[in-house]
């Protein structure tokens, strides 16, 4: 991830006197151009970096700099290390580790047992159950194409089973319930898309570059088009008892009423496609759509061709 490399790299600099840049590429495995990209991005950052020429030369911090030790407070660098371990759940980069290992560095002594207690009083675990060998290739391939703005193609499955071949330009991987996405904007649709990597096969990242748009990622463009009113349906179900637990963890506790009738009632709003389908039969019998006909029309023949195979 980038922010992890831009931390290392202001840590390394507070250390080194110079660092060459291709050494820097080497450990973080990307090219010199990233690198001199990152030191940029570093200087905007009010972090004053100085490029040496000839063959003593380097990267530097600027003379007489130094990073006040009380600009981040303990808690704050362990929210970081929570972070990282976090993120290397599901990402398991050395980098993410080297730069746990430089902040522990950087704890005095007599606060290591205090700061390391901190960074273990929770953990989020964004792995699955399952290890996927595959996925892992696809992160690595994505994230190297991210951050050297390079064009992917690949072959694309989308949830209706249609087979397309896409060139996108992709911006950002995103991580949602456990499932990996790349944001991309899409040269076969025109448009910005969310792809989901496991519906990805035959990629393959051209040496071939694309100019970045400055989009506002922290907005999370992919969550407005997913709730986007053209795109959803407000549905009324209807839970019986017995799952009533897992209707609470789907939309909440305050979300589900009573009908007077020993049953809950639950309005959500959801995209209408084949995953909503899945996820309504996820139920079985102990959920039925009250509204609108249409989806239960939907459901009804859907469940009716699962009976007919099994009869």
């Amino acid at each position: 991830m980038k922010l992890d490399r831009l931390l290392s790299i202001v840590i390394m600099l507070l250390n080194r006197k110079l660092v060459q840049a291709k050494e820097l590429a080497d450990l973080f495995e990307v090219s010199v151009r990233t690198i001199y990209r990152d030191i940029e991005t570093i200087n905007q950052a009010g972090i004053p970096i100085v490029t040496y020429q000839g063959a003593n030369g380097g990267i530097g911090l600027a003379e007489g700099y130094r990073l006040d030790r009380n600009l981040l407070t303990n808690n704050e660098l362990a929210a970081i290390v929570t972070a990282l371990q976090s993120i290397s759940t599901s990402d398991s980069s050395q980098n993410h580790q080297m730069l746990v290992e430089k902040i522990n560095s950087i704890i005095p002594a007599y606060q290591s047992e205090q700061f390391h207690m901190k960074t273990k009083q929770f953990i989020v675990d964004f792995s699955s159950w399952d290890e996927h060998g595959h996925l892992k290739e696809k992160l690595a391939m994505l994230k190297r194409a991210i951050e050297q703005a390079l064009v992917v193609s690949f072959q694309y499955c989308d949830a209706q089973g249609e087979k397309t071949e896409r060139c996108i330009e992709p911006y950002t991987l995103i991580l949602k319930r456990q499932k990996w996405y790349v944001y991309a904007y899409c040269q076969y649709r025109q448009e910005f898309r969310m792809f989901k990597l496991f519906r990805m096969t035959n990629i393959v990242v051209h040496e071939r570059h694309f100019t970045r748009e400055n989009i506002a990622i922290e907005d999370t463009p992919w969550n407005q088009e997913w709730h986007a009113p053209r795109n959803t349906v407000r549905l009324v179900l209807r839970f019986q008892e017995k799952v009533r637990h897992l209707a609470e963890e789907w939309f909440g506790v305050e979300s589900l009423l009573e009908d007077g009738e020993g049953s809950y009632i639950a309005e959500v709003v959801f995209p209408e496609d084949n995953w909503l389908y899945g996820f309504i039969l996820s139920f079985g019998q102990d959920v039925e759509v009250v509204e609108p006909l249409h989806i239960r029309i939907i459901i009804k023949d859907i469940a009716q061709g699962i009976a007919q195979k099994y009869e």
